[in-house]
């Protein structure tokens, strides 16, 4: 398979929230870069096609949108690769 990302994403197993619209879901993040990451959720049709992403571990933030969906897996694109809130 051809690799199409500009930036490398660096494999982690880190726990994550999934936030919008006032709900929050579980999930992991596999794997992240400057533009984007691959989370895995119990079920992706939970999942908005915008939302932010919180990361369980420092609570920064990121604005994403979903590019792809493989099963339980979700690829992201974030929104602003420069905006990260803590």
């Amino acid at each position: 398979m051809e690799e199409k990302r500009k930036h490398q994403r660096t494999e982690i197993n880190e726990p994550g929230y999934v936030s919008a619209d006032g709900s929050v879901m579980r999930c992991v993040v596999r794997n992240i870069s400057q533009e984007g990451a691959a989370i895995d959720v119990d079920n992706p049709a939970f999942v908005p096609a915008q939302f932010r992403l919180v990361m369980a571990n420092d609570s920064s933030t990121r604005d994403c949108r979903v590019i792809w969906i493989r099963q339980k897996r979700i690829g992201l694109a974030f929104v602003d690769p420069t905006d990260v809130r803590n």
